[in-house]
């Protein structure tokens, strides 16, 4: 690792030259020179271009860890365990890196005036140039905050420098030309990239700072100065007496009862507490007496003065204050209009009015003044973010939102093992409480291991074990009282019947007497090839178990055994080197209990092929993990194809005696439906299973992806590329804060400290199982900042996961903190908060993640790591869904007819998404930004001088042209021409798409009709053996392309629709439609902060060392 300082500082540049690792640097793994996802500099190795070594051990001077590796970095470092049953982490397998953040007691900057105060002080920043050379520059806002200035600089004095009043914008991330086409481009944090556009030919200066705080500060700090420019002192002394002062003011009059103007701190302390009730009351008692001692005051009554200055200071997030500034017109507060955009651009809200916005402001604005005027301070934006209607779960989820009529083997089922123990498989006790919890916790599939009791009694519990047992009739009674509190959806119970007869048919009475008509006992029909539906079965009970044959006549009759304690105890028995075999046994089975069995046959797996040609489609098969997994890893698309249409249930190895749980995405990416998990178990399996089964209102059932489901699909279980016919997402997710974590329960090793860090996990199909940490931050867990953002591809988004897991960085063995689980399908776009839970699952309270969330369609080719949706391909380089050949000429020549319809969809589209990409590109915006806020971001550029505009919006037609008002200047003519290529693009897009769409229908459908006799005609064709599997698997893989570049064409024609809609209302917004106002007040109706317009980026002849 390179050399740091005691401090966690890094040794101080000379300036005077770019500065290059030494030749015993540069010869280290990347690994070894760089440190996780998280720094906001540049490596040194990027540094400069043709300059001397400096000495050894000199290195970037970042206060943090390096920004995300490149993959081939990121395969070295060994992948860490997830969390385990006491919260810990193996250390074996996890590499201890040296990390580096903010301290606490570096000042917090939550104010307009914190920020010029800072940018006055001075900032080291690196200076970006298009030909790949990093400067190191010390940048300072001149007192009269006129000008800033960098130094050394080999310029004279006043060339150095750029007046603000020259400014035209200050763009985030890394979205000028001059980035993009750096060599370092991946190198750098797009959470520390800034551009300052000024001048008359726009040109930019590219600057990274060494945090992303750094960053922010000098970007909120040059927005307010070009907002007010030499009048900023006077709205920075002005703003000293706003909303928050007034509605403070109010709330501490209120508590000063006697009117003495003075309360005693214990009561400002509750009052501090009821405002933020996730402060810890010693925190803010220490404040207020900080305050006295610095102001050598003696006493313990607190002044109004003294109450806001410590609010301002504990309760002022500046996370959420650099979010403000950005948004907000007169940085000061947002109006209905400001609040709009953010509601609709960022927040995902769909057709916003000012009325929304007024709703928003009189929920969440405290002050009266606020709500009267129709502003919203900083206190009820902050309000706002952390309310229920910006948790990151969706809402429509949390009911059941899902198609609940198609047959019950396209749904995975929230099932539980042993349901009945509450503690370890082997000597555990057995509750019913087991049942209660599962129940309610939306369990549809329970077990039941019956025995003989005594005094006729049937008992449950687990078999040739020493678990304790519980009566059959109490367990029965409490699933009758639980079954549908949860969900409506039909129940199956897992009978595990080892009873005698006499006994069985105390079994039959419990179940007929408590359960009653709620036992499903309508018997399957023949003529149907699958179960009924979830929808068809509500309030039912399913039986699974042995059941007799149908032409069995007498009142009882011999079936196989099921025995999973059996298993266990030979398992056990071998380890003690007692080497015990139990066979399968046969036993009586009574006739009345088998006509209770309906729908959920128990029946023995011998292999797919005997399955395909003879199991029914009621019968269903139970797979031992280590069973499931062979069947997984040597037959992935037979399991997929299997589960189409037969119920799959899978249990716990023998080996967790200690009821750990299995992977349960292990399983659910082959379709398993019934995958049972050891409910008294907390971890990370549990929190897989738990946070899967929230995505259709918690009901136990979860519609499988549509490739599982189709009767003729291509999809195998071990896919580590795209998935053919399914359109891969951008997963782009920026960890910005935290609030209020605990302490970890048990950790006494560092008193009250928390060092915390955030890991980011995806969990899917293994081309998407991927996960990212962030730096971690010292000493503070209060409200660190972390502010880095992180990217993931996800090939099949039906089956992903991400979860959230902040840790203790602790060189003794990190601890858990908390964690929360989401399924992909249920991610809110935007500014959202995440609400960490326990290990055990209980919610943390005031346990908090601020995070940004951002999904967008994979496009262009590029690495997901490097370029995302900058990546463009030209047709030359573009890649074409190709038909496979089957070797059967009658069907090959059906799928040839796809060929030019397939190129034509594909070009319809990248032609689209790539006119897209070049618009956003030249809006200064990233790939995540949508239309509406390319609009936003134009707005303030396309009016002149005395607020008339220079370009409108037609909106009469279908497709919004811009029309020049006048003579147009170079930069401005390049966005109305790649405006217009992405009307032209849409238009071709929607106008063609559909005879091209059916054309590919109309191939698939043709092909079809070959289904059912595909085999013969193969065997006809000669094939035989591999090249006969190799033919059918060629037909169902071409089948699967044909949907899903139909599919694709069809989303293509929605998001064309929409981004025409954003279009037309981002126009409206900002006055910018034709015979719309132009009024001085549109340019306050649109985003100053999010201005931008294409910079004109320096030649690159010009660029010398004179220059810098």
């Amino acid at each position: 690792m390179a050399e740091f300082r005691e401090n966690g500082r890094l040794p101080r540049f000379n300036f005077e030259d770019p500065a290059v690792p030494s030749d015993e640097a540069a010869g280290k793994t990347h690994c070894e020179v760089s440190v996780l996802n998280g720094d906001c500099g540049i490596p040194d190795n990027m540094v400069g271009s043709a300059v001397a070594p400096c000495s050894q051990g000199v290195v970037d001077n970042s206060s943090s860890s390096n920004t995300s590796l490149e993959s081939d970095a990121k395969s070295e470092i060994p992948r860490r365990s997830s969390i385990i049953k006491d919260g810990s982490r193996q250390r074996k397998e996890r590499k201890k890196t040296v990390s580096f953040s903010s301290m606490p007691t570096e000042k917090k900057i939550s104010s307009a005036s914190d920020c010029i105060s800072a940018m006055v002080d001075g900032s080291e920043l690196k200076k970006v140039r298009s030909n790949s050379r990093i400067y190191h520059r010390y940048f300072l806002l001149d007192a009269d905050m006129q000008s800033f200035r960098w130094e050394p600089s080999k310029k004279e004095s006043d060339k150095a420098k750029i007046d603000v009043k020259s400014i035209k914008e200050v763009r985030t991330g890394k979205n000028t030309d001059t980035f993009r086409t750096n060599g370092t481009y991946d190198q750098i944090s797009e959470d520390c990239a800034f551009s300052i556009i000024f001048g008359e030919n726009y040109e930019s200066l590219d600057l990274v700072a060494n945090t992303a705080d750094v960053a922010n500060t000098w970007i909120t700090g040059l927005r307010y100065l070009i907002s007010y420019g030499k009048h900023t002192l006077n709205m920075i002394e002005s703003s000293q007496n706003n909303m928050r002062s007034s509605w403070l003011g109010e709330l501490f009059d209120e508590a000063d009862s006697n009117k003495s103007k003075q309360i005693p701190i214990c009561a400002a302390v509750q009052l501090v507490k009821k405002l933020n009730p996730g402060l810890k009351n010693v925190k803010v008692e220490l404040k207020f007496k900080e305050l006295h001692k610095a102001k050598d005051k003696v006493g313990s009554r607190v002044t109004k003065e003294e109450f806001l200055e410590v609010f301002h200071d504990l309760c002022t997030r500046p996370e959420i204050y650099f979010l403000f500034v950005q948004f907000s017109s007169n940085k000061e507060f947002l109006d209905t209009k400001d609040l709009m955009i953010f509601l609709e651009a960022e927040q995902g809200m769909a057709q916003v009015s000012e009325d929304t916005s007024l709703e928003v402001i009189q929920k969440f604005e405290p002050s009266k003044e606020g709500r009267l005027k129709g502003w919203l301070s900083l206190d009820g934006f902050t309000n706002y973010l952390l309310s229920p209607e910006c948790h990151i779960f969706d809402p429509e989820h949390k009911t059941v939102c899902q198609d609940m009529s198609q047959p019950l083997s396209h749904y995975y089922i929230n099932a539980s093992h042993n349901t009945y123990l509450i503690e370890d498989q082997f000597r555990g006790p057995s509750d019913v409480t087991g049942y209660i919890r599962a129940l309610k916790m939306g369990c549809r599939s329970v077990e039941l291991d019956v025995w003989d009791g005594p005094d006729n009694e049937p008992v449950i519990y687990t078999g040739h074990t020493m678990t304790s047992q519980i009566v059959f009739r109490n367990v029965i009674d409490v699933i009758n009282k639980y079954a549908f509190v949860a969900s409506e959806f039909p129940l199956v119970l897992c009978l595990e019947n080892h009873c005698s007869l006499k006994q069985q048919g105390v079994m039959f009475q419990h179940l007929k007497k408590i359960l009653g008509d709620k036992i499903s006992l309508d018997s399957p029909k023949p003529e149907d090839c699958y179960l009924p539906s979830p929808a068809d079965l509500k309030g039912k009970i399913l039986l699974k178990g042995k059941k007799l044959s149908n032409n069995c006549t007498a009142s009882e009759g011999e079936v196989t055994d099921e025995d999973e304690g059996a298993e266990m105890s030979q398992r056990m028995s071998i380890e003690s080197a007692e080497h015990l075999t139990i066979a399968p046994k046969k036993f009586q089975l009574s006739k009345d209990l088998s006509d209770l069995v309906t729908l959920c046959k128990s029946v023995e797996f011998k292999d797919f092929q005997t399955s395909f040609q003879s199991q029914k489609h009621w019968e269903l098969c139970s797979f031992n993990e280590v069973f499931a997994s062979r069947c997984a890893s040597d037959f992935p698309g037979d399991f997929v194809n299997y589960n189409k249409k037969f119920l799959a249930r899978v249990y716990p190895s023998p080996m967790r005696i200690d009821s750990s749980n299995m992977n349960p995405q292990d399983f659910w990416k082959c379709g398993c439906q019934i995958v049972a998990m050891n409910y008294q178990t907390p971890g990370l399996m549990m929190d897989l299973n738990i946070g899967w089964f929230r995505q259709n209102g918690n009901c136990g059932y979860v519609l499988r992806p549509a490739i599982m489901r189709e009767q003729v699909s291509y999809f195998s279980a071990n896919t580590k590329d795209s998935v053919p016919g399914v359109s891969p997402q951008l997963l782009h997710i920026k960890i910005i804060s935290g609030q209020n974590f605990p302490k970890p329960k048990g950790s006494g090793a560092k008193g009250d400290v928390v060092d915390p860090y955030v890991y980011v996990e995806i969990h899917g199909i293994p081309a998407d199982c991927a996960e990212q940490r962030t730096k971690t931050v010292n000493q503070n867990g209060d409200n660190p900042l972390f502010d880095e953002s992180f990217e993931f591809q996800i090939n099949l988004p039906e089956l992903a996961m991400v979860r959230f897991v902040v840790l203790d960085d602790d060189y003794i063995g990190d601890e858990f903190i908390g964690q929360y689980t989401i399924p992909f399908e249920c991610l809110q776009p935007g500014f959202r908060h995440v609400p960490l839970q326990s290990l055990t699952g209980e919610v943390l309270p005031h346990t908090l993640l601020f995070v940004h969330v951002a999904i967008t369609n994979r496009r262009g080719g590029g690495k997901p790591h490097k370029r995302g949706l900058s990546v463009r391909k030209g047709k030359k380089s573009r890649e074409y869904a190709s038909m496979r050949v089957l070797l059967i000429k009658a069907v090959d020549d059906v799928f040839k007819t796809a060929t030019l319809p397939l190129r034509e969809g594909t070009d319809l589209r990248e032609n689209m998404q790539n006119a897209i990409v070049s618009f956003k590109e030249l809006c200064g915006l990233s790939a995540v930004a949508n239309l509406k806020q390319c609009i936003l971001a134009l707005s303030s550029r396309l009016t002149g001088p005395d607020n008339s505009p220079l370009v409108v919006f037609d909106l009469r037609d279908q497709y919004p042209t811009l029309e020049p008002q006048g003579l147009l200047p170079e930069v401005l003519k390049k966005v109305v021409t790649t405006y217009d290529m992405v009307v032209q693009t849409s238009k071709t897009l929607l106008e063609s798409s559909e005879a091209v769409y059916e054309k590919i229908l109309q191939t698939q459908r043709a092909a079809m009709e070959f289904h059912e006799n595909l085999h013969d005609l193969a065997v006809k064709e000669g094939l035989k053996g591999r090249k006969l599997h190799k033919a059918v698997e060629s037909f169902t893989w071409n089948i699967t392309i044909l949907k899903g570049q139909a599919d694709l064409l069809k989303h293509a024609r929605v998001e064309v629709q929409e981004n025409l809609k954003q279009i037309h209302y981002a126009a409206l917004a900002c006055n910018l439609s034709k015979g719309g106002s132009t009024s001085g007040s549109s340019s306050s109706s649109c985003r100053r902060s999010l201005e931008a317009i294409p910079e004109k980026a320096v030649a690159e002849d010009e660029l010398t060392d004179e220059d810098n």
